[in-house]
């Protein structure tokens, strides 16, 4: 239904022609209802039943899938998924597999988060060569080169978060690559940065705080190859861990946590990051808690699943326009719960076959995408309803629409 069309908006048009529309030779081929019936085939194939359902949700505001599966469905490889969750092994060749990886992921739209704690950090020990780490900066300025030329199929640019836990050696430098200022060579302006903090710190920083008159308080930066499995426990074994390894003498350097928390706030003042993680929180919530410890999230911190060198996690969204489930008007407007009942039922089924047709960039996402089959169905347009139905953002009433929506 053309007619359709005409509910974007003119910025809603361009931002269409420029990245979303399919193109021949540079000449824009499609409209925008063209583009979800794209979609909707893609997903559905000869069900058309299910293709005319996706497609009037689609067309009529109510749902949205997320930008790879508008980018690339209907193509020759259908790469829909949107985040990618990946780790590295502490070698040349682990090191650059993931970088392979990061690579073929971003040429086919997909977002970033590598988690880089178990790097060995500058200095340490290289047994191959006799040699010395020269740490992970010169290693995040290869991710940083492959994020500037892998530009998501010339639509948008490449993107990588890096998560890195306040214990590791690194940690100082970590915190000046986006500082504005300073040596290029020792900045990654390109990269988003992300701790993945451990309760303990918190409780340390937290006594600094309090105490500020009293005896400074410590923080020890280890490093993943003289000190392992930090990065394997969270919580209580995490802390016997740790604090082992304080005892025993193996650690790089003590250094003031308000120090370390300083450069925290600069770099966020500055920069808007690093984003900050809660480790222990996120594990003891983790619903995969079979497969191991989670040790990052995903580009926007807002997808927690368990990632290793061996398989890549990955995010297969989609998104509610709350909004579009108002019915009437003044003291007769409310929530039709049924439609956006059958609406997250859909989007759940679409997500399902996402993962199932989906283009793997590498064997690791496949693995683990058809082993754990993770969805996430999203909303937008909350703080609308709440306006659009007068009922006050912070109230009792605004938490139980929530929770039944």
């Amino acid at each position: 239904d053309y007619t359709r069309d005409y509910r974007f908006d003119y910025f809603g048009f361009k931002t269409l022609e420029r990245s979303y529309l399919m193109r021949i030779n540079g000449q824009v081929m499609e409209r925008p209802q063209n583009l979800l019936m794209r979609v909707a085939l893609a997903i559905h194939g000869d069900n058309l039943s299910a293709v005319q359902e996706s497609y009037e949700y689609m067309s009529e505001g109510y749902l949205t899938h997320a930008t790879p599966t508008l980018f690339n469905a209907g193509t020759n490889h259908e790469q829909l998924s949107s985040c990618y969750l990946l780790g590295t092994e502490d070698s040349l060749e682990g090191i650059f597999k993931t970088v392979t990886g990061a690579a073929r992921i971003s040429k086919w739209a997909g977002g970033i988060g590598i988690h880089i704690s178990n790097i060995r950090a500058t200095g340490s020990r290289i047994r191959g060569t006799n040699g010395e780490s020269t740490g992970i900066v010169p290693m995040l300025k290869t991710y940083e080169a492959v994020a500037r030329y892998i530009n998501q199929g010339s639509k948008r640019n490449g993107s990588i978060a890096i998560y890195l836990e306040p214990w590791h050696g690194d940690i100082m430098e970590f915190l000046e690559l986006r500082r504005p200022v300073g040596e290029e060579r020792l900045r990654t302006r390109d990269l988003y940065l992300a701790l993945w903090i451990n309760d303990i710190f918190m409780e340390r920083l937290i006594q600094s705080i309090e105490q500020p008159d009293g005896p400074e308080v410590m923080w020890s930066l280890m490093c993943p190859n003289q000190s392992p499995g930090l990065c394997e426990v969270y919580g209580e074994e995490f802390n016997r861990l740790y604090l082992q390894y304080e005892t025993q003498g193996r650690y790089l350097r003590q250094i003031p946590i308000r120090e370390i928390w300083r450069k925290v706030l600069d770099s966020q003042i500055e920069s808007g990051l690093p984003y900050i993680g809660y480790k222990d929180h996120v594990n003891r919530k983790s619903n995969q808690k079979n497969l191991g410890t989670i040790r990052s999230s995903n580009l926007c911190i807002e997808i927690m699943e368990y990632s290793d060198q061996d398989n890549y996690a990955v995010c297969n969204l989609a998104s509610l326009a709350l909004p579009r489930f108002i019915e009437g008007s003044g003291r007769d407007a409310h929530l039709n719960y049924r439609l956006l009942a059958k609406v997250a039922g859909v989007a759940c089924r679409n997500l399902n076959r996402v993962i199932d047709i989906n283009y793997y960039p590498t064997e690791e996402t496949r693995r683990s995408n058809l082993r754990t089959r993770p969805i996430g169905i999203g909303i937008q347009g909350l703080a609308d309803v709440f306006c659009q139905l007068k009922i006050p953002y912070e109230s009792d009433q605004a938490k139980e629409l929530n929770r039944l929506m």
